[in-house]
């Protein structure tokens, strides 16, 4: 009986020593598969973002920008439809969205911007002048109401009125518009004149644009090519 239990003693003892490998063997098994499932995943997604970033590569430089734009477009015209099945107005319903700091900030953006885009016509440049003329008066509204009074029916004039010489300008009606022209003279002294035209300097050039390039050659390097000129004026060039 004492060698039965000594012998499942031993066995005992042996049973662990023997396990503790095999566990062991068993926990890098399943390490090497993690760690060949995590090397898959990541060659899956590698692979993905490179054919992502070729698509972006061979999109144009301004695919975003166009894609919002679309994409604000299709949002805009789903919000018209909704609009027009509810019976409103779009346009009513846009402004009624807009806060007080957006449409202040929106206008000062607005005064901000010069409109003036350069010559174009002289219709053009005259109708800015009116603009900017206008804008600077100030309306004199008692002004204004005592005329009304005083014309009467004559105040808005029809084909059968005749009003010719009924109305004289008041003294600070004429200094005003004194004090404004002789401000629009003075700032028209300021502005660039057209160099006058000499008649007994020579001519070598063929056009106005030719006249303005030979005078930069002539800056930079007329005193290289003085003796030159001479030459060739002369007749004496070799």
């Amino acid at each position: 009986w004492k060698s039965c239990r000594c012998f499942q003693d031993t066995a005992t003892e042996e049973q662990p020593t023997e396990t503790l490998p095999s566990q062991k063997r068993e926990d890098r098994l399943r390490k090497f598969r993690e760690l060949h499932f995590k090397r898959n995943e990541a060659r899956k997604l590698n692979h993905q973002e490179v054919v992502e970033e070729d698509k972006r590569l061979k999109l144009p430089s301004n695919w975003e920008a166009k894609k919002a734009r679309l994409e604000w477009e299709l949002a805009k015209d789903q919000e018209k439809k909704e609009c027009a099945a509810r019976g409103e107005d779009y346009d009513r319903v846009k402004l009624l969205e807009i806060t007080a700091d957006d449409a202040e900030r929106w206008e000062r953006k607005k005064k901000k911007k010069n409109p003036d885009t350069g010559f174009a016509g002289y219709a053009e440049a005259q109708f800015r002048q009116y603009q900017r003329l206008t804008k600077q008066i100030r309306p004199d509204l008692e002004g204004y109401e005592r005329q009304r009074e005083d014309c009467g029916e004559d105040f808005h004039p029809t084909s059968n009125s005749l009003i010719h010489g009924t109305h004289v300008p008041t003294k600070e009606g004429i200094d005003r518009m004194v004090e404004d022209v002789e401000k629009q003279i003075e700032k028209r002294a300021k502005y660039s004149r057209r160099r006058a035209y000499n008649d007994d300097a020579d001519i070598d050039y063929i056009n106005e644009r030719n006249a303005k390039f030979n005078k930069k050659a002539e800056r930079f390097y007329g005193k290289y090519t003085a003796e030159i000129k001479q030459n060739l004026e002369r007749g004496t060039a070799v």
